[in-house]
């Protein structure tokens, strides 16, 4: 069997074309994650504790270096443990959402196996 042969039926299987449309997918949920998180539950946090906005938390390590005329020639060294906390909480939301699709889909499974049709 010649690679192309191979390759064709590796590509058209179900498995693959399952796991192509599960990656999109994915993808496309972490981007309504993401914005749940930074459009949704971090402004009222940020606005809780003071009208911060969680993006621009951090501390600076080293000041930026700006010359004679005004232009920064070496960048400010920052620790941005803000956008790490949106990170995080991202992370736990499509943590908790998978968690819960399969748990869904195992009780759906196991209802199947026990129920023949």
């Amino acid at each position: 069997m010649g690679f192309m042969q191979e390759f064709k039926e590796f590509a058209v299987k179900g498995n693959a074309v399952d796991m192509a449309v599960g990656i999109i997918l994915g993808a496309a949920f972490n981007k309504v994650v993401t914005s749940i998180v930074n459009d949704l539950v971090m402004p009222p946090i940020g606005y809780l504790i003071g009208g911060v906005e969680f993006r621009d938390l951090g501390f600076t390590l080293k000041d930026a270096v700006i010359n004679e005329v005004g232009v920064e020639t070496a960048a400010a060294v920052v620790v941005r443990y803000g956008n790490f906390i949106n990170t995080v909480i991202d992370f736990l939301l499509v943590a908790l959402a998978v968690f819960f699709v399969v748990k869904v889909m195992n009780r759906m499974m196991k209802k199947r196996e026990a129920d023949p049709a």
